[in-house]
């Protein structure tokens, strides 16, 4: 009976603190998001955009444009929208709103390492590459293709 009364007791914490913190990181995510629109051409915008998806649910996330290709870094199960076919989104980026299609890339160890070694340069070197996110690319559609990156 006691175990079980501490079973059930650490079960509501560990809820509690799970529901506390997804709140926390909305909210980061709100404020985070409000600052891009808000500031298009500031200190956070040079840096991250804002991402949408096609059930549209939004999410700052940091990039890398190069090659006509926008990189991003995903942390959390959402990567998990980009496989296999993957799925056009809608990115805000430095006050630009660009349609793209995005795939996430899991059979290129060697690509990944490359474009993270630009998008996340400070990584710590000894954390494993299940720790460091996925990467996914997106092609910008070409009717909305820009000639110069930001």
């Amino acid at each position: 009976m006691k175990r079980r009364i501490i079973f059930t007791v650490s079960t509501v914490i560990v809820l509690l603190a799970l529901s506390l913190g997804y709140r926390q990181l909305a909210t980061t995510n709100d404020r985070v998001a409000a600052e891009i629109l808000q500031q298009p051409q500031g200190q956070r915008a040079a840096r991250t955009l804002l991402l949408t998806l096609q059930d549209g649910r939004r999410f700052p996330v940091n990039y890398l444009w190069e090659d006509g290709r926008i990189y991003l870094g995903i942390d959390g199960l959402w990567w998990r929208a980009f496989v296999d076919a993957g799925q056009t989104v809608e990115l805000y980026v430095r006050g630009q709103r660009l349609q793209g299609h995005a795939r996430v890339i899991l059979n290129d160890a060697a690509r990944v390492a490359d474009v993270f070694s630009r998008l996340r340069p400070t990584a710590p070197a000894w954390l494993p590459a299940w720790l460091n996110g996925k990467l996914v690319e997106i092609n910008l559609l070409p009717a909305l293709q820009q000639d110069a990156e930001p």
